[in-house]
């Protein structure tokens, strides 16, 4: 018997129930894509369209490349986008790895934009560390003509990432404009959730459910056990999960900007309409203020609405509409947790606008009660305990 194969045509002879092992499928075909040959090798491109009044979830895609550029430019610090939305790139990686570092690769890339009237979402696969190089120049021309990106925690992560492989392939990674969603959707979200992950945002605001999605954290070991094994295995939901997280980007911009533009055509929760104020604020101070009193107007309780509260109490303050203040902080010190900061401003506003000594020693002596009772940090309580000494001097003063 002079070979393996020899071998095995033997035991199909005498067990001929047992099926010989069947090659598995290569990956490009059960993701639905083909290998691209570039300067440097092939790399496996999956390519998939969707109509701009495609619906993601709730949203319709094409909201975020209608998006007013100064709408978008509210969303981070990097001023506006220099042509507007319809050249952004939606970018999101898969990695061999969470902590970054020259020794982490990006093994699969999604970028998506839009093209004429249509979404296309380019998926690139590295089948093998040494195809690196050729999932880079396939991925190059698209962000070269890109006016910027935006992605979903990228700044810490994707965009860094992707930035160190560029240099260490001799490549150029532009200075881009960039919109990292995580940074807004604490603003808008962070008060309603539980937290602010992808999936939680999908769920909570797009109305969209994953199902048989792969969980992140597994997805560098699925990665290393198709290079060990060459067997496709749970690849495909990987890919599957990766084009989910790019539509997802889409229509969380496009949700994003119609709330800002057009808030009366939402179903906006009371913590969204304070995130939304959140936003405006640094760029229309009556929108952002318009915002925060909706949202109490609208049920907004908890210890986000003390805070909103306070936020407006704050610039009511500012502007010495010393009544609406009064009334937003005497709300605030109701609050069941005791937070000194409405006690301090209501006892300022009698000391030292009515010069009412007396009702300012009231507020502070209910506050200090108050204080005790919650078991309150010895410092505030100290500072507390000074500024009833200072009332009590002023009032033993003007006797």
């Amino acid at each position: 018997m002079d070979t393996l194969e020899d071998l095995r045509r033997v035991v199909r002879r005498v067990d001929p129930g047992r099926p010989g092992r069947s090659r598995p499928e290569p990956i490009e075909a059960l993701v639905g894509g083909a290998l691209e040959e570039t300067e440097h090798g092939p790399v496996l491109t999956v390519r998939r369209e969707y109509a701009l009044d495609h619906r993601h979830g709730e949203a319709v895609l094409g909201g975020a490349f209608a998006a007013a550029p100064a709408l978008l430019g509210m969303l981070t610090r990097h001023g506006v986008p220099a042509g507007g939305a319809g050249r952004l790139l939606f970018l999101d990686t898969e990695t061999t790895g969470l902590a970054g570092g020259t020794g982490t690769y990006t093994f699969l890339v999604g970028a998506g934009q839009a093209e004429g009237d249509r979404f296309v979402v380019r998926q690139f696969f590295m089948r093998d560390l040494n195809e690196e190089s050729a999932l880079l120049a396939a991925l190059a021309p698209l962000v070269a003509r890109a006016d910027g990106l935006v992605t979903y925690n990228g700044s810490g992560f994707d965009v860094p990432l992707l930035e160190t492989r560029f240099v260490l392939a001799r490549r150029r990674w532009p200075d881009l404009w960039h919109l990292d969603l995580l940074a807004p959707a604490r603003r808008v979200w962070g008060a309603r959730f539980a937290d602010c992950r992808l999936t939680t945002l999908e769920a909570g605001v797009l109305g969209l459910e994953r199902t048989n999605d792969v969980p992140g954290a597994m997805i560098p070991a699925l990665y290393f056990d198709f290079l060990r094994r060459r067997h496709p295995g749970a690849l495909p939901r990987v890919f599957s999960h990766n084009l989910i997280d790019v539509l997802s980007l889409v229509a969380l911009t496009a949700w994003l900007a119609r709330a800002l533009g057009a808030p009366e055509e939402c179903a906006l929760a009371p913590e969204e309409h304070a995130g939304l104020g959140r936003l405006w604020e640094r760029v229309d101070l009556e929108r952002s203020l318009a915002c925060y009193r909706r949202s109490l107007a609208d049920g907004l309780a908890g210890a986000e609405g003390d805070r909103v509260r306070l936020r407006l109490a704050w610039w009511e303050k500012r502007r010495a509409r010393w009544d609406a203040a009064r009334t937003l902080w005497e709300a605030a010190a109701r609050a069941p947790e005791f937070d000194p900061r409405p006690w301090e401003e209501l006892a300022k506003l009698h000391e030292h606008r009515r010069r009412d000594f007396a009702a300012a020693r009231r507020v502070v002596l209910e506050a200090i009660e108050r204080a005790e009772r919650a078991g309150t940090a010895a410092r505030a309580r100290r500072e507390l305990g000074h500024r009833l000494a200072r009332l009590e001097r002023r009032l033993a003063a003007a006797r």
